[in-house]
C-alpha cells in the first residue's frame, strides 16, 4: 500500500529544484523511440508492473495517431489510475515513463521539465530503486 503524503507541495512556475520529485516516483521505465520497453526500475512500493503495459499501449497509440493523422510534437502524456499516475516524457533518444504517487499538485509544467531532464544514471545513486 502506498505511503500517505502528508505535506502540501508549493510549486512555483520556475524550475523548483527544492522539491524532491524522485521521492514521489515509485517506478521508471525506459522505452526506445519505437515504443519498445528497454529497462525498468521500481521501488518496494510498486511491485505490480501492469503500468508498464499501459505505457507500452499508449506509446503504440501515439505512434498510430502520429502516422495516421501526421501529428508532430509529442512531448509528454499523463495516464491517471486510482492510486498512481504515469507520466511519459520524450527525451532526445528515448521515452521515460514514471509511475508517480497520485498527488494532484505534483504533476505540473515544472514536474514535466524535471522529467524531461531526468538522467537515468540518477537511479544508480538512489537506493530506493532496483532493476525489475
Amino acid at each position: 500500500m502506498p505511503s500517505v503524503i502528508e505535506n502540501k507541495l508549493e510549486v512555483s512556475s520556475s524550475m523548483d529544484l527544492s522539491i524532491p520529485y524522485a521521492d514521489y516516483v515509485t517506478g521508471i521505465a525506459i522505452f526506445d523511440l519505437n515504443g519498445l520497453p528497454k529497462e525498468y526500475h521500481t521501488t518496494s512500493e510498486s511491485i505490480n508492473m501492469s503500468w508498464v503495459q499501459a505505457i507500452f499501449q499508449a506509446l503504440g497509440l501515439r505512434s498510430l495517431l502520429m502516422s495516421s493523422l501526421q501529428l508532430e510534437g509529442f512531448q509528454h502524456a499523463t495516464i491517471y489510475g486510482s492510486e498512481y499516475c504515469a507520466v511519459v516524457v520524450k527525451q532526445r533518444t528515448h521515452y521515460v515513463a514514471m509511475l508517480v504517487q497520485k498527488h494532484e499538485e505534483l504533476i505540473d509544467d515544472t514536474f514535466i521539465q524535471w522529467a524531461q531532464q531526468f538522467q537515468f544514471s540518477e537511479l544508480r545513486q538512489n537506493p530506493r530503486f532496483h532493476a525489475a
